[in-house]
C-alpha cells in the first residue's frame, strides 16, 4: 500500500481543531488535505461547504447525486471517529464563522480549478494568513496541475494530442494516499445543517427512479465501479464505441463528484495485467477529462464564449420546438432519441452516442451549442463545468481542436455502425422495441410510424447541405 504522507510540523495549538474543507472531493481515501489533517494529531472538523456563488450551480441530475453521496461520506467519517458537517451560504462567510466558533487555527482543503472558484480559494487563503491563520491546499482533482503543462513558449496547451504527449512527458502521477486509520474528534462541534433543508433531491414529481436504479453514489460505489469496469478492461478499445455493451468505465460521476481520484484509477491501472491497447485508451480518456479542466483554467469563458471567435457570426437557429423535441427524444433519428431517452432515464449517455446527438443539434438542427450544454449540465449525472462545455464546442466545431465543420454525422450510419442489431435502441425507445433491427436501421418506413415513433424533424441529406451552407458562411465563403 502507498504510505501515508509524511507528518508536517504547524505552528498552532494542539488543543484546536483543524478545519477541513469540503467541495468536489467526496471521499476519505487519496484525500490528502484530510490525510495531513489527521496527521497534525489535532482535533478535525470535516466540513462539506456548498457554496453556489463560487463556481456553477449544480444540474437538477447532480443535485441528486450529491445528497446520496453526502450521505455515503458522512457514515464514512463517522466510521472514522468524527461526524461531518453541512453548511451552504457563501465561502467566507462560513469560513469565517467556523473559526470565530471553533478558535481553528489551521484550514486545509484540496485545490478547485473552475476560475470562480479558484478566486474563492485564494482570497480565503490569502485572508486566513493575513489573520494568522495557517492555510494549506493540496491537489486531488487532476493528474497534472494546469500551470504546469505548457508549451515550449509557455502558452497553454490548445491541442489535445500535444497536451497529453508533454503531460506524458512529466513526472509519473503521485500514489494514491490511504484513507486515515482513524480521526481525532473535536469535542463540541458546531451544528450541521440538515441535508433534507437543502431539498436536493426532486419533490413533485419525483423524476429520479432510473437514477436510482442505474447508480449506486459514493465512494464505496465508485470503487466497486471501478474493480467491476477494471475485470472487463481487455477488449476496451474496440468496444467503447458499442452503446449496447457495457464496455466504459462509467466513472465519469464519481470522478466529477470526488468519490475516486485519477490517481487511485491509474495506481490501479499500473497494477494489472491487461492489454496496453486498452489500457492506453483508456488512460486517454481521462486525458480528455486532463485536457478540458486545463482550457477551462485557462480559458474560464469556455461555457458561454465560442473558443474560436469566428463561431460569433454562426447563424443559428432558433428552433425552440426542434430543441424540445431534441430533449425528449423524438426526432425520428433512432439512435439520437434513444441516447436521449436514456440520458432522461438514467442521468448518462454513452460518449459515442453523445456525440451523434450533440452534432444533429447543431449541425442538423442548426442550434446554438450552449443550448445543448445547459441541457446535459440540467440532466447528466457526470456533468462537470470543464468537460461538458469543452466536449460540446468540439462537436459544434467552434472549440479547441475541435471536429471539423465539414464532419456532420449521418445518424442512420451511426445507428447501423455502432448499433447494428439495434438492442441498444430497442432498450431505450419503446415504440422500437418490438421493431425488427434493418426496419429501426433504415430511414422512414411504416412500420415504425404504425408503431407510434414520430416522423423525422429533418431529412439528413438537406440538413447536411444547409448546414455546410451555414458554416461556409460563417467562414465568409461565398
Amino acid at each position: 500500500m502507498p504510505p501515508s504522507p509524511a507528518k508536517r510540523t504547524y505552528e498552532t495549538d494542539q488543543r484546536l481543531p483543524v478545519l477541513v474543507l469540503f467541495r468536489h472531493d467526496l471521499r476519505v481515501a487519496d484525500n490528502r488535505a484530510l490525510s495531513a489533517a489527521a496527521a497534525t494529531g489535532k482535533p478535525v472538523l470535516p466540513v462539506f461547504l456548498l457554496d453556489e456563488q463560487a463556481g456553477r450551480a449544480p444540474g437538477a441530475a447532480r443535485r441528486w447525486w450529491l445528497h446520496h453521496s453526502l450521505v455515503a461520506l458522512g457514515e464514512s467519517l463517522a466510521a472514522l471517529g468524527t461526524p461531518l458537517v453541512l453548511r451552504r451560504g457563501p465561502t467566507s462567510r462560513i469560513v469565517t464563522e467556523l473559526v470565530e466558533a471553533t478558535g481553528a487555527d489551521l484550514v486545509m482543503w484540496n485545490r478547485r480549478y473552475e476560475p470562480s472558484a479558484v478566486e474563492t480559494d485564494r482570497a480565503l487563503k490569502s485572508w486566513l494568513t493575513t489573520i494568522g491563520i495557517a492555510a494549506e491546499s493540496f491537489d486531488g482533482q487532476l493528474l497534472h496541475e494546469p500551470w504546469t503543462v505548457k508549451t515550449a513558449a509557455g502558452e497553454p496547451y490548445k491541442v489535445f494530442s500535444a497536451f497529453w504527449r508533454a503531460a506524458n512527458a512529466g513526472p509519473e502521477p503521485r500514489a494514491a494516499v490511504d484513507a486515515p486509520k482513524s480521526l481525532c474528534c473535536m469535542p463540541d462541534a458546531p451544528p450541521s445543517e440538515r441535508l433534507d433543508d437543502w431539498r436536493l433531491l426532486p419533490q413533485r414529481p419525483d423524476w429520479a427512479g432510473g437514477l436510482r436504479a442505474a447508480w449506486e453514489p459514493g465512494e464505496e460505489g465508485a470503487q466497486k465501479r471501478l474493480a467491476e469496469f477494471i475485470g472487463g478492461l481487455a477488449g476496451y478499445a474496440a468496444g467503447r464505441d458499442l452503446p449496447a455493451r457495457d464496455a466504459t468505465s462509467r466513472l465519469s460521476p464519481h470522478l466529477a463528484h470526488g468519490e475516486i481520484t485519477p490517481f487511485q484509477i491509474v495506481q490501479t491501472l499500473r497494477e494489472m495485467d491487461a492489454p496496453a491497447v486498452d489500457k492506453s485508451k483508456f488512460l486517454a480518456e481521462l486525458g480528455w477529462r486532463e485536457f478540458s479542466w486545463h482550457l477551462l483554467f485557462h480559458f474560464p469563458d469556455l461555457a458561454s464564449q465560442n473558443f474560436q471567435p469566428a463561431f460569433d457570426a454562426m447563424g443559428w437557429r432558433d428552433a425552440p420546438g426542434a430543441l424540445v423535441a431534441w430533449q425528449q427524444g423524438r426526432t425520428g433519428y433512432p439512435l439520437v432519441d434513444a441516447g436521449m431517452r436514456q440520458l432522461w432515464t438514467t442521468g448518462w449517455m454513452h460518449n459515442r452516442v453523445r456525440m451523434v446527438a450533440a452534432s444533429f443539434l447543431t449541425k442538423h438542427l442548426l442550434i446554438d451549442w450552449r443550448a445543448g450544454e445547459r441541457w446535459f449540465w440540467d440532466t447528466l449525472v457526470d456533468a462537470d463545468a470543464a468537460n461538458n462545455p469543452a466536449s460540446w464546442q468540439w462537436v459544434a466545431g467552434s472549440g479547441a481542436d475541435a471536429a471539423p465543420y465539414f464532419r456532420i454525422f449521418n445518424p442512420l450510419l451511426q445507428g447501423e455502425r455502432f448499433d447494428p442489431d439495434a438492442r441498444y435502441v430497442r432498450e431505450h425507445v419503446a415504440e422500437l422495441a418490438a421493431i425488427p433491427p434493418a426496419e429501426i436501421l433504415r430511414a422512414g418506413g411504416d412500420v415504425k410510424l404504425a408503431a407510434g415513433y414520430p416522423v423525422a424533424l429533418i431529412d439528413h441529406p438537406f440538413a447536411r447541405q444547409r448546414a455546410l451552407a451555414a458554416y461556409h458562411s460563417m467562414r465568409g465563403n461565398p
